[in-house]
């Protein structure tokens, strides 16, 4: 249940890993199956949101005014600074905001055309990241409650 409350988006490691300690898993294996389900949807989204995309471009006139929009304004600022674009979404993704995980570092890294080399290591780093940012706290608040964490 905590890989797959991991992988939902908007829900993602950061709610997985406190829901489970309290209900009752040990930190280490919360932290481990909240962090498996987030990572589990990186390489699909990251491979699949294009072909998508072109598949939408190929079927839809809408589609294909929307995406050709959004890519004149995105990607074009991108060219050449992959590996800044890279290092902007391990922040992004390492940031235990709402909105700012997993999912929506793959939707980032298509948007702005972060190639896969690049998106993947930095999104999995964020990942974990903000598992860390969020699993150390819930373990002292736990401890400092009394309760065994």
């Amino acid at each position: 249940m905590i890989l797959i409350l991991g992988a939902i988006p908007l829900f993602e490691a950061r709610y997985a890993i406190p829901a489970a300690i309290v209900a009752g898993y040990q930190p280490l294996e919360a932290f481990l199956l909240a962090l498996a389900g987030n990572l589990l949807p990186i390489i699909p989204l990251l491979l699949l949101l294009g072909p998508i995309s072109d598949f939408l471009i190929r079927h839809s006139s809408a589609c294909d005014r929307f995406f050709r929009w959004l890519f004149e304004r995105t990607r074009r600022q991108m060219e050449g600074r992959e590996r800044v674009g890279a290092l902007a979404l391990f922040v992004f993704v390492a940031i235990p905001l709402p909105m700012t995980g997993a999912w929506s570092g793959c939707a980032a890294a298509f948007v702005f055309g972060i190639p896969f080399r690049y998106a993947f290591p930095a999104i999995a780093l964020g990942a974990v990241v903000a598992a860390l940012v969020i699993a150390l706290p819930t373990l002292g608040i736990l401890t400092m409650m009394g309760g065994s964490p």
